[in-house]
């Protein structure tokens, strides 16, 4: 079953919102000093193409500095891109057959928020449970 959601996903949103995702990742890279925020990117656009069965976690040993870069990503970035993801959640909120798609725009707001200090794992790994 996630397969066949994962298909749907990635023709109706995910490709798009991974496209979006790797252009971030490029224009962060560009700068030495933004390059935390793109290879952030990189991991969410990766997310963004095939999201069920797999889950964010807080990455143990993150601390001051990643804290830090997600204020300043979250001033920058995050709130229009939570806010994309907010839209098109309720985009497909408005029929039956889109709901796990709302749902799972609504799961890429957390990491689209404060990418840093977080990992993105499979859900039936052995990986501690979220720490938020």
């Amino acid at each position: 079953m996630k397969t066949v959601l994962n298909v749907i996903w990635l023709i109706f949103s995910g490709l798009w919102m991974a496209i979006g995702y790797a252009v971030a990742g490029l224009i962060c890279l560009v700068l030495i000093i933004t390059i935390p925020w793109g290879l952030a990117c990189f991991r969410i656009a990766a997310y963004a193409l095939w999201p069920f069965g797999y889950r964010v976690v807080q990455r143990s040993g993150s601390g001051l500095p990643s804290g830090i870069g997600n204020i300043i990503w979250l001033l920058v970035a995050g709130i229009w891109i939570s806010l994309a993801h907010v839209v098109a959640a309720v985009g497909f909120f408005l029929t039956i057959i889109g709901i796990p798609f709302g749902i799972a725009h609504l799961k890429m707001i957390p990491v689209s928020l404060m990418p840093l200090g977080r990992e993105i794992v499979p859900t039936d790994s052995a990986y501690p449970s979220y720490r938020w």
